[in-house]
């Protein structure tokens, strides 16, 4: 059985998959300061509540986009599930070209949608991503990864609006179902929701302006049915695809082996 571990910016989702499927997913609030330990206690009770145990995972693979977090997390894979984990990073085997300047740069996440977006529909593709940041990225016919866009996620615009507005309140996010707000909270809500719409559709046409032809688009993230039902641009919804390109990743490079001598060594560094 595998473990996937996908650590983002708010959230870190735990997953089991094996031959049968999916087995079960958990999320867990991202905190660099969380110890091995910590994250044993808390995933082995949730294993055990789905029929599953610890000695069932046979290896396991990481992505993350928080450094901070991933020495516990390593931690946690090799004295907790005896194995070491495949960590994503440009330099393993993808199955396509990360054309952009510098492929260390690209985040895990974004290369992972790629994978399991083109997996999954073909290209070309644009992939966007409802996270912490929402993220557009391209790809081409051939899998090849062209880069993209990044821009703040909802979230982070709605707390920047409370912070920097004294008068404004700390509102949801929501669709509403008139675009002029006839008070504060729902023309603010106008402004996220709609003004998001149009930053959505305004990128994906300027994308296919520029790649120069049609392209398919596909969604992920917590906020992608919300916003999907604003637009008819957005085709597809795929709420683990960056869970499944964790796991093609797994599929296509060998298994690190668990070292008990270079454990030993990173103890101590």
């Amino acid at each position: 059985m595998l473990l996937v571990v996908d650590a983002g910016n708010t959230n870190i989702v735990f997953a089991v998959h094996d031959d049968t499927g999916w087995r079960g997913s958990w999320r867990i609030r991202t905190d660099a300061q969380r110890t091995s330990d910590e994250y044993a206690v808390w995933l082995s009770a949730l294993l055990q509540l789905s029929g599953l145990t610890r000695e069932q995972v046979s290896a396991a693979v990481i992505g993350t986009v928080v450094p901070a977090a991933l020495y516990h997390l390593r931690r946690l894979c090799r004295d907790w599930f005896n194995v070491e984990p495949l960590i994503a990073n440009a330099s393993l085997d993808w199955g396509f070209e990360i054309r952009v300047d510098n492929p260390n740069e690209v985040g895990a996440d974004r290369l992972l949608n790629a994978l399991a977006g083109h997996r999954r529909f073909g290209g070309p593709l644009i992939v966007v991503d409802f996270g912490t940041a929402t993220t557009f990225d391209v790809v081409e016919t051939t899998g090849s990864y062209l880069g993209g866009v990044i821009c703040p996620g909802i979230n982070l615009s709605l707390e920047a609006l409370h912070q920097a507005a004294a008068r404004l309140p700390r509102i949801g996010i929501g669709r509403p179902q008139s675009v002029i707000g006839r008070s504060t909270v729902p023309a603010m809500q106008s402004g996220m929701y709609w003004g998001y719409i149009g930053l959505i559709e305004g990128l994906l046409a300027r994308i296919k302006s520029e790649y120069g032809g049609p392209m398919k688009v596909v969604a992920t993230g917590g906020l992608a049915p919300l916003f999907a039902e604003g637009t008819m641009m957005i085709e597809h919804i795929e709420p683990d695809l960056t869970l499944d390109g964790l796991r093609l990743l797994a599929e296509r490079n060998p298994a690190p082996t668990l070292s008990r001598e270079k454990t030993r060594l990173i103890d101590h560094e």
